[in-house]
């Protein structure tokens, strides 16, 4: 009996599967008798090329599709040159669109970064300014102090200096005779 299914190839990790016609027994990388078409799941979106006039051929003649099979020849019909053509060029602008997205993105991030860095600037600027005014305040309110406290001084040295009036005793007074 025939089977049409999945052959897998490419590298560990990076999946990409040829379309066969096989013995259903035979193993699934086995021997088989025609490639008809590829599909490549890591694109986006997922890239299939069939043959579908050959897997007509073979369905007719009595192979049965596995059911992966089956849903990839469901999902993506036949197409004529102009029809692959218009498929390829919405392809390339879904992939041209996503790369243009994300360079926005990114434009925006850092944007957002540039501006978030210069509130964080101004609020510093900010901060220094008021911390330099509360330091020059502090600095006049010292003067002032210093000011205050050394004309209280000069006030209270002024005061030991003047002698001390005292009325003149008789004795002190000059005697006329």
């Amino acid at each position: 009996m025939l089977n049409i299914s999945l052959m897998r190839m490419g590298a560990k990790k990076k999946p990409f599967y040829r379309i066969v016609v096989k013995e259903k027994r035979s193993k699934r990388d086995g021997k088989y008798l025609e490639n008809v078409g590829t599909y490549n799941p890591l694109m986006d979106p997922a890239q299939v090329e069939l043959k579908h006039e050959r897997i007509q051929y073979w369905i007719s003649v009595g192979a049965q599709p596995t059911e992966t099979v089956a849903s990839l020849i469901k999902n993506n019909p036949e197409q004529n040159e102009e029809e692959k053509a218009a498929a390829m060029e919405a392809r390339a602008a879904k992939v041209e669109a996503g790369k243009q997205a994300k360079a926005d993105a990114r434009r925006a991030e850092a944007e957002a970064r540039k501006a978030e860095e210069e509130k964080a600037a101004a609020e510093k600027a900010d901060a220094e300014k008021a911390e330099a005014d509360a330091a020059a305040q502090a600095e006049t309110d010292t003067a002032e102090a210093e000011s205050a406290n050394a004309e209280n001084a000069d006030a209270e040295t002024a005061q030991t200096e003047e002698p001390a009036t005292e009325p003149a005793t008789e004795e002190d007074k000059p005697v006329s005779e």
